[in-house]
C-alpha cells in the first residue's frame, strides 16, 4: 500500500515547474507503484494569514508518514518550509530532502545546486530525554524556534537514549537528502519513502 508524503518547497518552484515533476511524477505509474499520495498544500492559502496558514498545512500533514522538502535555491530560507519541517518532525513523519535544481525548468534551463535547509535547523535532546527543543540559524546564530504550538519545547513519543541525552543535532546530520535526476527520483522515489 503506498504512503501518504507532505511535500514541502518554495513556490518559486512550482512556477518554475521543478517542484511539479517530483510532485506529479506519479501521474505516469500506478499511484501504487510509485510509493505515495500527495497530501501537500499549495503556498497560495498565505492570504488567509499564519494561523489560517499553520492549520491548512497541520491539516495537510493529516494522515502523512512521510514529508519530503524539495530544495530549490531559496527554499532554506522560507519560514513556512522551516515550519513544516519541524512539524513533521514532531509529528514523528519520516523526513528527507530532494534537490530539484538539476531538473530542466519551463524555459529548459537548469540552476545550481540550492543550500540544504536541514543544514539551518537543529534540535537538542533535554539531559533528561524526554524533550527536544528546536532551534534555527538566523542572523549567524542558532537561535530557539518557537512557530510550533507557540513553544520551542515538546514533549517525545519514547524517551531518547542515554548517548543522545544533552545533545544538539543539525537536521542535515540526521535527515538524507537525494538529487532528482543524479539519484533517478523517477525509479527510486518510492525507496526513499520511508
Amino acid at each position: 500500500m503506498a504512503k501518504r508524503v507532505f511535500f514541502s518547497f518554495h513556490y518559486q518552484d512550482v512556477i518554475d515547474f521543478r517542484a511539479n515533476v517530483v510532485r506529479n511524477h506519479w501521474r505516469t505509474q500506478d499511484r501504487e507503484v510509485s510509493g505515495f499520495y500527495d497530501a501537500s498544500i499549495w503556498e497560495s492559502a498565505k492570504k488567509q494569514g499564519s494561523i489560517a496558514l499553520k492549520r491548512l498545512i497541520n491539516k495537510g500533514l493529516n494522515n502523512t508518514s512521510n514529508s519530503c522538502v524539495l530544495i530549490g535555491s531559496g527554499t532554506y530560507l522560507r519560514p513556512w518550509v522551516r515550519y513544516e519541517i519541524f512539524k513533521s518532525m514532531k509529528k514523528g513523519n519520516h523526513i528527507f530532502g530532494i534537490h530539484i535544481n538539476g531538473i530542466k525548468c519551463k524555459n529548459g534551463q537548469t540552476k545550481d545546486l540550492g543550500k540544504n535547509p536541514f543544514d539551518y535547523l537543529g534540535y537538542k535532546i533535554s539531559e533528561d530525554g524526554k524533550k527536544s527543543t528546536m532551534y534555527e540559524w538566523k542572523n549567524s546564530k542558532w537561535v530557539l524556534y518557537r512557530e510550533i504550538d507557540g513553544s520551542d519545547t515538546y514533549v517525545l513519543d519514547s524517551q531518547a537514549s542515554i548517548a543522545r541525552r544533552g545533545k544538539f543535532y543539525q537536521l542535515s546530520s540526521v535527515y538524507r537528502t537525494y538529487k532528482w535526476n543524479k539519484d533517478n527520483g523517477y525509479k527510486n522515489f518510492d525507496s526513499w519513502v520511508g
